[in-house]
């Protein structure tokens, strides 16, 4: 079983080159209205215009806030110190700057441009 998480966003294309910067993954569909992400060629993220319906109709509503409320998009990354480099350089909103989790591991908590809460975190055990 593979993840295939998807989040609607307001801008796809503006929302991909972060994606992109951040976390060093690739295009693999492109396009304004959806987008599929991927890193050493597995899907990581597919990102979906709010508005575009397709032929599924609505993915939500953009109207409520904050939008995935109680959902974390969790990143375990090899190269995490990088990864955070890369998003302290681009200004990201970082509101829980890297620190030690209790569950021994690394991870620096942001949002993205559309609100939805990121977490960076090494590998297991890499902060023992």
């Amino acid at each position: 079983m593979r993840l295939q998480p998807l989040i609607c966003v307001h801008d796809v294309e503006a929302s991909s080159r972060w994606y992109q910067r951040l976390l060093g993954c690739r295009s693999d569909h492109g396009g304004r209205d959806y987008e599929r992400l991927v890193l050493q060629g597995e899907l990581i993220l597919q990102l979906h215009h709010w508005y575009v319906e397709h032929h599924h109709g609505p993915l939500g509503d953009p109207n409520l806030r904050p939008y995935g409320n109680g959902v974390l998009l969790w990143f375990e990354l090899d190269e995490f110190d990088a990864v955070v480099a890369r998003a302290e350089e681009m200004k990201a909103d970082i509101f829980k700057p890297r620190h030690r989790s209790e569950n021994a591991h690394w991870e620096c908590w942001l949002r993205d441009p559309d609100g939805y809460t990121i977490v960076l975190a090494s590998p297991h055990g890499s902060a023992a």
